[in-house]
């Protein structure tokens, strides 16, 4: 659910009118803080605590208890004076006092050459206004370690300084690169201009705090909620039901898109994937295509038509020699359809409507520039937020769903709920990433799964997919290329079933 902060303190004063006391709910989001730090970082590092006076630092606390007992070493901020802190957070502060030293200055830290984790525990979403005095002068000092040491910053429920239901920033506001929320995603973490200050979203939920509410017409992508979409495989399951996925992709000069997409959809589960090209770009991309993908000359796009396919993905460095083909292709393919990248360009200049005559249902995977390209000539599209622009467009076509990429990317289709995707790290802002979530998803769709499923699960897969490559150590935010993502898709769809953060 994405709720309002009003209404998380309605829910979790329904709790404590069940019954439910506020030391057992700290005790569990705690953990569950921990929890999210060690998946990001599963060897302990230094742990800085950044605390207010109220139940955010009780979080804290426990967060760092449970961390320090995995091998972590622990030190504290303090905004305010012991005897000012709440009651809560002040008797977890006694059991670790003596673990956890309170740092009086900036220039004492030190991460003794370990990973450096910062954990924003200053306000949550009872406060109000700006922040000001000693929170200010430690939100500043989290963002100034953050940048001058490389620290990686957590929030709680939403980042100091962030108003948790519109996104805006009133002054100084903690710039985290994970914020951890509870129970619920509060609506402003998915503002479009909160990304920076929210980073990535991990949800956790505490059954004491779930909500028996209608629908929500948004929704945060988490792996609980994705799961259920993947089915499982009977044991005497083979290729042939897996799924058959066509690709027409790459042309000279572009052919490591195809390349990437064949990947993506092989890594993905599809059980057969085809390449079709034109026989110019042929010799390249077969020697740089996966050996399990095969690689078809074929005279005119439209050909594919007659092969027996479970989907289609089309555009990925495919060129624009053959638009007339192309554009005919989208309208009569009966087979789902991802249209990507060249083919996105195609159809944004076409004057034909392919998509208002196609025989089965599309996504459409535009980056912005492909969006703006689409939304351009229409004027009611001008000046929209992501979420409405995406769901306007795909109002036009309720057969389609639309993901508009980005740092929190958004997948819309009418009668279904716009979702927000979580994962993923600015590593991903390089060449090849979109081919291979392109062949992911149509991996998916042939497996039987409906476009806009299909989309939420290929968008939290392949960022969850970076992530773990990150993880390594082998990988860097500089150095992470597609082809990571792609060797870390099958951790990524276990992390996924195992309803990892």
């Amino acid at each position: 659910m994405v709720v309002t902060c009003g209404e998380m303190k309605e829910i979790e004063e329904a709790a404590f009118v069940r019954g439910i006391q506020a030391s057992e709910l700290m005790n569990q989001a705690g953990l569950g803080i921990a929890e999210v730090i060690q998946q990001f970082h599963p060897e302990p590092g230094v742990l800085g605590l950044y605390l207010g006076k109220g139940n955010n630092a009780g979080d804290a606390l426990v967060a760092a208890k449970h961390l320090f007992h995995r091998g972590w070493r622990v030190w504290a901020r303090l905004g305010f004076a012991i005897g000012e802190l709440k009651e809560l957070p002040r008797k977890h502060w006694f059991e670790l006092a003596e673990l956890v030293p309170e740092i009086e200055s900036e220039n004492a830290i030190c991460s003794a050459g370990l990973p450096l984790v910062l954990l924003d525990g200053l306000v949550g979403i009872g406060a109000e206004g700006s922040l000001k005095g000693s929170l200010s002068a430690l939100a500043t000092e989290m963002n100034a370690q953050r940048k001058q040491s490389h620290a990686r910053v957590f929030a709680m429920d939403i980042p100091s300084g962030l108003n948790g239901d519109s996104g805006e920033i009133d002054g100084v506001c903690v710039e985290a690169d994970v914020t951890v929320t509870i129970g619920h995603v509060k609506r402003g973490l998915l503002a479009d201009g909160a990304v920076n200050q929210v980073g990535r979203i991990a949800v956790v939920p505490l059954s004491a705090l779930a909500a028996n509410t209608t629908p929500s017409p948004i929704e945060a992508l988490i792996a609980s909620g994705l799961r259920n979409h993947l089915t499982r495989r009977p044991f005497d399951f083979h290729k042939g039901m897996a799924g058959r996925v066509g690709l027409i992709a790459g042309s000279v000069g572009f052919t490591g898109a195809a390349a990437l997409a064949a990947l993506g959809a092989l890594r993905g589960g599809a059980g057969l994937v085809k390449l079709f090209v034109k026989k110019d770009a042929y010799p390249m991309i077969a020697s740089q295509a996966a050996p399990e993908a095969m690689v078809t000359v074929i005279k005119d796009y439209r050909e594919v038509l007659e092969y027996p396919l479970d989907s289609l993905a089309v555009g990925p460095g495919l060129g624009f020699e053959c638009e007339e083909e192309i554009m005919d292709l989208l309208a009569r393919a009966k087979v789902p359809m991802v249209i990507d990248a060249d083919a996105l360009t195609m159809l944004a200049r076409s004057k034909s409507n392919p998509l208002a005559v196609s025989q089965a249902p599309r996504l459409l995977t535009p980056h912005p520039g492909e969006m703006a390209r689409l939304a351009a000539g229409h004027r009611r599209f001008v000046g929209l937020d992501r979420r409405t622009l995406a769901e306007s467009y795909s109002a036009l076509h309720p057969d389609c769903a639309l993901l508009l990429k980005g740092a929190r990317t958004v997948i819309a289709q009418t009668g279904k709920p716009t979702c927000f995707n979580t994962t993923g790290t600015p590593g991903m802002a390089s060449g090849g990433m979109g081919d291979v979530l392109t062949g992911v998803c149509a991996a998916l769709i042939a497996q039987g799964i409906g476009v806009h499923s299909a989309a939420c699960i290929g968008a939290w897969t392949s960022g969850r997919a970076a992530e773990l490559a990150l993880s390594t150590g082998h990988c860097s935010e500089e150095s992470l290329l597609a082809t990571d993502v792609a060797t870390h898709l099958g951790a990524a769809f276990n992390a996924l079933k195992m309803g990892s953060y």
